[in-house]
């Protein structure tokens, strides 16, 4: 009976995450019946930077490579429905944007992912700047002007591909955090020789997860680029979105699936409200707070909530004995 009851329990811990996003996707997906058009634009970046922090965290977050180059992904995907965005339909654009993400990842993490610690750190902040530079030389050798304009697309057309996207990452991530190649990103992060030991292809196992990771992002930037009518390198390869979801998954906390999307929406409703109340000391207050969750909260937001939940059932069976 006890054991019929133990593995109850644990079929509902199991089915209860996953139910419990289907029914938040859902929910969502019935929001531009309800809300008006200013609040589903916000809806959008606020589920752009979820997509973004969750896809970085597939990857850095089990490893410890602190990867800066989401700035270039999302740059390509802007750049690629600029230039497609004329020609095919929005959904279209962004499974391209993904995939030529994916392959540039791929190509990428087979050059650089011997690489360890802070050089693969350096060498990720250096490749958008590489990028960044490239594109804009490519533009004014070639067409002899600076930027391009962007088709626009309806906005709640934009949030149905976000949200599709958002589920897809969901999806991924946790069948990845279930599964065999999930384990071995851990191990990685454990100890990399240990891995290497035990037989990880370890070169193999971080390049595909570098890869996976950077697919989302592609696809959001090409969404997200329909929101403004022009782009250039500057705006496309700006380098705060690189460090958004870096802050996003520490501040929410990297090991739970939860953490970025906590720290993604938390970071998203905060940068609304400053840029648009106090934009002089936007970059100084997100700096402070980066400090301060680095320094007094290591496993984040979700860290902590582990922490109160276990101390009050440690109180509660306490208490019954």
């Amino acid at each position: 009976m006890n054991t019929n009851i133990s593995r109850g329990r644990l079929n509902a811990k199991k089915i209860a995450p996953p139910g419990l996003s289907l029914l938040a996707l859902i929910l969502l997906s019935l929001l531009p019946i309800f809300v008006t058009d200013y609040t589903i634009i916000k809806i959008n970046s606020i589920i752009s930077f979820v997509i973004i922090a969750v896809s970085w965290s597939i990857f850095s977050g089990p490893t410890g490579y602190i990867s800066l180059s989401t700035a270039a992904f999302y740059g390509l995907g802007m750049y690629a429905s600029a230039i497609l965005g004329n020609h095919l339909p929005l959904p279209l654009v962004m499974v391209i944007s993904g995939i030529a993400s994916f392959i540039i990842a791929l190509i990428i993490g087979v050059i650089t992912l011997r690489l360890r610690g802070v050089y693969f750190t350096i060498f990720t902040f250096g490749l958008v700047e590489l990028l960044r530079n490239l594109i804009l030389w490519l533009e004014i050798k070639f067409s002899g002007t600076r930027g391009r304009f962007v088709p626009s697309v309806d906005f709640q057309q934009v949030f149905y591909c976000i949200l599709g996207t958002l589920a897809i990452i969901l999806l991924i991530s946790y069948l990845i955090k279930r599964s065999r190649f999930g384990l071995a990103l851990i191990g990685i992060g454990e100890s990399e020789d240990a891995a290497a030991h035990i037989g990880i292809n370890t070169t193999l196992v971080k390049v595909l997860g570098f890869s996976i990771s950077s697919f989302a992002v592609g696809a959001v930037g090409a969404a997200m680029a329909t929101r403004t009518n022009y782009i250039d390198p500057g705006i496309a390869f700006n380098m705060l979105m690189s460090f958004m979801p870096v802050l996003m998954a520490i501040f929410g906390g990297m090991s739970t699936i939860p953490g970025p999307i906590i720290g993604a929406a938390v970071f998203a409703y905060l940068e609304e409200l400053l840029i648009t109340k106090v934009p002089e000391y936007f970059m100084i207050i997100f700096g402070a707070i980066m400090i301060i969750a680095i320094l007094f909260l290591p496993n984040g937001l979700t860290g902590i909530a582990g922490k109160l939940f276990k101390r009050r059932k440690g109180a509660g069976k306490n208490a019954n004995t």
